[in-house]
């Protein structure tokens, strides 16, 4: 089919004001790791001897640098970031913030932003906003104590650490699950596009293969007897193959619109070319387009089935309708059931295919053996067109 164009799949280049479509590497702890250097003048005290008890401040200083460590690398994880270990070692960490501050004062003061930075990292809303305050208040409460009121400017340090970190690293997720969640809905749209064509292809292709394999076989038995009718047989084949062209056409580029009448006098010329009697019923009052595209597809699937695994001698195919409900029924007198029927009643992909049409249009689907013998098939649809969805070929970029 060579009218059929290739679509590319290939990305896209970037177009000027537009987003990547990948946000790039997944940040991790190590983007924390250099504000250590804020502690560099307290590990500079140590080694020039102005920290008195330098064992014990180089003990607290590996301290609380392993537990901002472990904290850093933990909080890029939601699972860590949400565990018990990791709300431990935030606590020591305060305390450890808190002794270090409140016994030597000055740059060690410093530790308070950066366990601001921590909680920020570690903790979301809505605890954040307790976390956070808790750490402001315990930041300004040990730098007024050590250095009066000019030690306040580390609590609103801490503060601005805690939020902005908190906001940055909020929106980074943010902006990352939205990604994902785009990603996710395009592949299940590209599945259910695929699903759409499939079922679009064995109801379409399904019913003519069908048709032209039964007329081409009416054809060779006439051709030894009367070769007029086998021409016509060969004529009917040949608009069989015409018009199966326009449908696939109009499917893949989403016009099709299938017309109930066309569909019944379809059925009719396939029904009679494979030796089954058809008898064809309609009343009640003109149904929407869309109904009738869809009661068009039941037709078209049940007089296929009826035609390749019935047996049947006849075939009885209504169209009934209320005010409100239109009704098809399709009753063949074949020896067997034309598909498998399922726990539900439905079988077949094709079948399948109609119940999930005809419910996102309001309407239902049942198919099963007869009450004596043959099958039936049954559709039930909303008259009124406003009741419907689109019910365009499935194929349609609106289908999506």
């Amino acid at each position: 089919m060579s009218w059929i164009r290739k679509v590319s799949c290939a990305p896209t280049p970037l177009r000027a004001g537009r987003l990547p479509d990948t946000p790039g590497p997944h940040p991790t702890g190590f983007a924390l790791l250099p504000w250590l250097l804020l502690g560099m003048g307290s590990f500079s005290n140590l080694f020039q001897d102005r920290t008195p008890n330098p064992w014990i401040g180089g003990l607290g200083l590996l301290t609380f640098n392993s537990l901002y460590i472990y904290i850093a690398t933990r909080a890029f994880v939601k699972e860590k970031r949400e565990a018990r270990s990791t709300r431990v070692a935030l606590a020591a960490l305060a305390a450890v913030t808190c002794a270090l501050g409140m016994g030597y004062g000055g740059s060690w003061l410093l530790f308070f932003p950066l366990l601001g930075l921590a909680t920020g990292a570690a903790v979301r809303m809505p605890r954040l906003r307790w976390a956070g305050a808790a750490v402001t208040v315990l930041s300004g409460v040990t730098a007024f104590v050590r250095d009066g009121w000019g030690g306040l400017d580390i609590a609103y340090a801490t503060w601005i650490s805690t939020i902005v970190t908190a906001a940055i690293l909020s929106l980074s997720e943010a902006v990352r699950e939205l990604r994902a969640a785009r990603e996710e809905l395009a592949r299940r749209a590209v599945e259910e596009e695929r699903l759409r064509f499939s079922r679009d292809l064995h109801d379409l292709l399904g019913h003519t293969l069908s048709v032209i394999v039964v007329k081409s076989e009416a054809a060779r038995r006439l051709a030894s007897r009367d070769v007029d009718a086998a021409l016509a047989q060969v004529v009917d084949i040949e608009s069989v193959g015409r018009q199966a062209l326009t449908e696939i056409r109009e499917a893949v580029t989403g016009y099709r619109n299938g017309s109930l009448a066309t569909e019944l006098d379809r059925a009719s010329s396939a029904l009679s070319a494979a030796g089954v009697t058809p008898r064809i019923t309609r009343s009640g009052a003109p149904l929407a387009p869309r109904t009738e595209a869809l009661l068009g597809w039941v037709v078209r699937e049940a007089v296929t089935n009826v035609v390749r695994h019935s047996d049947a001698s006849h075939c009885e195919i209504t169209v009934s309708g209320t005010p409100e409900r239109a009704h098809l029924t399709v009753t063949d007198d074949g020896t067997g059931t034309p598909v498998t029927t399922s726990r539900e009643g439905i079988g077949g992909t094709g079948l399948r295919g109609l119940t999930e049409r005809l419910a996102a249009a309001g309407g239902t689907l049942t198919a099963g053996p007869g009450p004596r013998r043959g099958f039936v098939v049954r559709a039930e649809l909303p008259v009124e067109a406003s009741e419907l969805r689109d019910v365009r070929s499935p194929l349609s970029p609106s289908g999506v």
